[in-house]
């Protein structure tokens, strides 16, 4: 009896849809569009600005280290994010943040230490899809090791303003942050 109970009701919430306007997905011409079909309109920029490939501002050495600006700006007050390309054999030295950092990795791997000593040898592989915390004043490096194939690209987010303070080998500040 319960299950007739299921199928009436499911047929009446299916009639109860068509009836509202609702179209199932079969009966619907605008579901299903494929990448053969006409592009639609640009988005409206004060609803949903894009932002092409070649109009994103980076900084930094292409084939070295860039870093691209997403949402606002690490140096200014409140939030931001920022895609960081690291090239192989290219690395960051010992050094902490005044504020918590957040990083994604597209792709690529990103090799990451929190030795105190820079040897890159002590580096360790994280990959696409992975996430990581640059925590608060927590010395480490990263970078990307030689041979590997492509750039290791990463999301980062945090607060800003942020600082980066480089510290020596026991880990003690080194020269002004910056």
């Amino acid at each position: 009896m319960k299950s007739v109970a299921k199928a009436f009701l499911g047929a009446a919430f299916a009639l109860g849809c068509g009836a509202t306007g609702h179209a199932l997905a079969q009966g619907d011409p605008k579901v299903g569009t494929t990448v053969n079909d006409p592009i639609g309109p640009k988005p409206d920029p004060s609803q949903v600005p894009v932002v092409l490939p070649k109009d994103i501002k980076c900084t930094g050495q292409e084939g070295v280290q860039q870093m691209c600006y997403i949402h606002g700006d690490p140096a200014n007050p409140g939030p931001y994010t920022v895609i960081y390309k690291w090239w192989p054999g290219h690395f960051s030295k010992p050094h902490y943040h005044n504020n918590v950092r957040w990083a994604y990795v597209i792709s690529g791997t990103w090799w990451v230490s929190t030795s105190k000593v820079y040897d890159e040898r002590t580096t360790y592989p994280v990959h696409a899809g992975s996430v990581a915390t640059d925590n608060l004043k927590a010395i480490h490096w990263d970078g990307a090791r030689t041979g590997e194939k492509e750039p290791a690209v990463l999301i980062l987010s945090g607060t800003g303003p942020n600082t980066t303070q480089q510290v020596d080998e026991n880990g003690k500040d080194s020269g002004p942050p910056r």
